[in-house]
C-alpha cells in the first residue's frame, strides 16, 4: 500500500500504455512467435473492441484480421456493432455464424433440456440466463437461478439445482471452444497470432473457459483492469456506443450483465475492490470509497480467494507425478 485510496487510483496515461502494449506486440511477433500479424474475434464488447484497436495502431489495420462469430442466442446488435468496430479501424473481417456447428454438436438441445429440469414448460421461444445474487444481496453462498422468458414477454425465476447448472454451464461452453476453432484455422491461413482478449478482472477471476477464450498466444490487456480498459477505449476511438454499452457476457438469450452471472459487483468497484486486495489494503481502508461496509468488501475479498483457487490452471511435471499422494476412498 503506497498511497491513500480512491476511486482516481486506476487512472493511466492510456497513450503511454497503448505505446508500450504495441511495443510488446511488435518484439512478441517478431522474436518469440515469428508470425505476420494477428487474429482477433471481435464480439462487440469493450475487451476485443480494444484488442483490436490496439493490434491495429500497432502493427497497421492490413495485418489484423477479425472475426465476428455470432449464433443465434447471441444479441441482435453483436453483429452490427462488432462490424462497427473493424470499420472503424480498418481492419479486414470475416463473419462465421457458429449456429450451425452448435447445433450439429448438439449445444441448442443439450441446453433446452438442462433449463428444463428447473422449469419444465421451457421449449421453443424461451430465452433465458443465469443469475446470482450480488455482495449486497447476499451474505451466504452464492445460489444460482435462472431467469426464463415466455414468449408472450412474462419472465420466470427458479432456483438452479447443481446437476442443471453444471449442464447448462458445460453447454454453453460449446460457443467458446467454437469461437477458438475458428480463431485458430484463420491465424493458420494467414500465419497470424491469435489474440486473447481478457481484461485484469477477467484473467484474475478465471471468467473464461479453458481451451475456450481462454486459449491464445498473447493478451495484450491482461494486465489492465476493466475501468483501464474502458480508458483505453476512449484513447483509440472505440464507438461510442460500444464504450456506453454496459458490460455484458453474450453468451446467454437473455440480456446478461458480467455482474448478474459472475463477479460480486459491477465491474467498476469490482475492480477497486480487486486492486485493494492486490495491493495490501484492508477493506476498512476502502469501503468508504466504494459506497460498502467492510463486512461486504470482505465478502468480495472471499469470493476474490475462491474464484482464485476454483480456476486456476495445474500443471503436474512428469517428474513430480510419482510424488502426488493417493487419494484413498
Amino acid at each position: 500500500m503506497t498511497q491513500s485510496f480512491s476511486k482516481d487510483i486506476l487512472t493511466i496515461d492510456a497513450g503511454k500504455e497503448a505505446d508500450k502494449i504495441g511495443n510488446q506486440i511488435r518484439m512478441l511477433l517478431t522474436r518469440k512467435l515469428k508470425r505476420r500479424g494477428l487474429v482477433v474475434a471481435l464480439s462487440g464488447g469493450i475487451d476485443s473492441s480494444v484488442s483490436v484497436g490496439l493490434a491495429a495502431k500497432a502493427l497497421g489495420p492490413e495485418r489484423v484480421v477479425a472475426l465476428l462469430m455470432p449464433e443465434r442466442h447471441s444479441s441482435d446488435d453483436t453483429l452490427d456493432l462488432s462490424k462497427s468496430v473493424a470499420e472503424t479501424f480498418g481492419v479486414k473481417w470475416f463473419h462465421e455464424d457458429i449456429s450451425g456447428v452448435l447445433e450439429a454438436v448438439g449445444f441448442y438441445r443439450r441446453y433446452d433440456d438442462a433449463v428444463s429440469k428447473a422449469i419444465p414448460e421451457y421449449g421453443d421461444g424461451w430465452k433465458s440466463k443465469i443469475v446470482i445474487p450480488n455482495v449486497m444481496e447476499s451474505k451466504g453462498f452464492n445460489l444460482f437461478s435462472i431467469v426464463a422468458q415466455r414468449p408472450d414477454g412474462t419472465q420466470v425465476q427458479k432456483r438452479l439445482p447443481l446437476e442443471a447448472y453444471l449442464e447448462i454451464v458445460a453447454a454453453t461452453n460449446f460457443k467458446q471452444r467454437t469461437r477458438k476453432m475458428f480463431e485458430y484455422y484463420y491465424a493458420d491461413r494467414f500465419n497470424y497470432a491469435v489474440v486473447g482478449t481478457p481484461n485484469r478482472l477477467e484473467y484474475d477471476q478465471g471468467f473464461f473457459v479453458k481451451l475456450g477464450d481462454g486459449a491464445a498466444d498473447i493478451k495484450p490487456i491482461a494486465h489492465l483492469y476493466k475501468s483501464q480498459v474502458y480508458q483505453m477505449a476512449a484513447f483509440l476511438g472505440v464507438p461510442e456506443k460500444i464504450r456506453n454499452r454496459p458490460p455484458t457476457t453474450d453468451t446467454y438469450s437473455m440480456p446478461q450483465g458480467q455482474d448478474e452471472f459472475y463477479f460480486s459487483l459491477p465491474y467498476d468497484r469490482m475492480d477497486l475492490c480487486l486492486y485493494g486486495k492486490n495491493n495490501g489494503y484492508a477493506p476498512t481502508d476502502i469501503a468508504n470509497t466504494l459506497g460498502l461496509t467492510p463486512d461486504q468488501v470482505q465478502r468480495v475479498y472471499d469470493d476474490i480467494d475462491t474464484k482464485r483457487v476454483t480456476t486456476r490452471y495445474l500443471h503436474l511435471m512428469p517428474q513430480l507425478i510419482e510424488d502426488v499422494p493417493e487419494i484413498k476412498e
